[in-house]
């Protein structure tokens, strides 16, 4: 095959969600509400603990960050699914495709890692309690969150990597409302063994290493709680862990959809709808989780209502 049918790609086409312009009509409103929610919601939960001393502790540093990502994870798709709403086809540069590819990765990877150091801080707040000053100190908080950071980066940059290794020489409409790495893959000509294994190696990795840490942090969590005589003790140490683990449950089971099962488990449209969740839906859902299942933010909020009032 000539070296000239190698570059005559250079735009994909957005096939969407829906090909139906009544459809796309609705879906249009639905969506830019979900994504005024998620921006007001994550918004307003930086602005509640930078300006709320009683919430500067490690705990709502990290919440502070994985708002700031939910932002950036929902911006990176979003306004283009709305686009393809509006027409039936959305036509995005090569150039914006590895962009928006390694926005989404880069975003959801440093979640994953905000997640776990989470877990971790809950895990030291509950068995270690009389360390805890000294074990999540504002240094190892940054560390964590500049590691997370990082971490993200590094994963974006193997998928957008691997994307641009590929040579697209035919088709190129993508099933799918943004560029997620599978059905690119599908309409790469010439896809190499190691486009297809890195990536999944890669995310296979970094689900199982935060997962473990997560589920191990919450092994000690739980056998520290049965320990408690005191039930009201019980119940103040599991409240200050609902909220994540509802989060958690919520994040990763998505993912795990996507990135471990088979591909042959389910069809294009259920990996759709799924993409929508993790990447519209929780970074919405995740500020009202942490706001009305949580004691101090509900506190916080109603002290700066006040003030703000008087």
């Amino acid at each position: 095959m000539g070296t000239e049918n190698y570059t005559s790609v250079t735009a994909f086409i957005l096939l969407g969600l829906t090909e139906d312009s009544t459809a796309g009509a609705v879906l249009f409103i639905v969506f830019l509400g979900v994504y005024v929610v998620t921006l007001l919601g994550n918004i307003s939960i930086i602005m509640l603990i930078r300006s709320s001393p009683q919430l500067h502790t490690p705990m709502y540093l990290f919440l502070c960050y994985l708002a700031f990502v939910d932002i950036g994870y929902s911006s990176s798709v979003t306004p283009v699914m709305l686009m393809g709403f509006l027409s039936q086809e959305t036509s995005i540069p090569v150039a914006g495709c590895v962009v928006q590819l390694g926005s989404v990765v880069t975003f959801g990877t440093t979640e994953s890692f905000l997640l776990a150091s989470m877990a971790y801080d809950r895990y030291v707040a509950i068995c270690s309690p009389l360390l805890y000053s000294s074990l999540m100190s504002s240094t190892v908080c940054y560390l964590l969150v500049g590691a997370s950071f990082l971490g993200g980066s590094m994963n974006g940059w193997i998928f957008s990597g691997c994307f641009l290794s590929l040579t697209f020489c035919g088709p190129n409409k993508v099933n799918h409302f943004f560029c997620d790495y599978s059905p690119l893959l599908k309409l790469s000509c010439a896809p190499e063994f190691a486009s297809e294994i890195i990536p999944a190696i890669s995310s296979g990795s970094i689900i199982a290493v935060t997962v473990f840490i997560i589920a191990l942090s919450y092994v000690y969590i739980l056998v520290s709680i049965l320990k408690m005589r005191s039930t009201e003790g019980r119940h103040k140490a599991f409240s200050t862990c609902t909220s994540h683990l509802t989060a958690v449950t919520l994040f990763f089971g998505t993912i795990t959809f996507i990135y471990v099962l088979p591909k042959s488990s389910y069809s294009t449209d259920q990996n759709k709808i799924i993409s929508v969740i993790y990447t519209v839906v929780i970074p919405m859902l995740n500020p009202l989780i942490y706001s009305l299942r949580n004691k101090e933010v509900k506190d916080a909020m109603k002290k700066l209502l006040a003030r703000t009032h008087w």
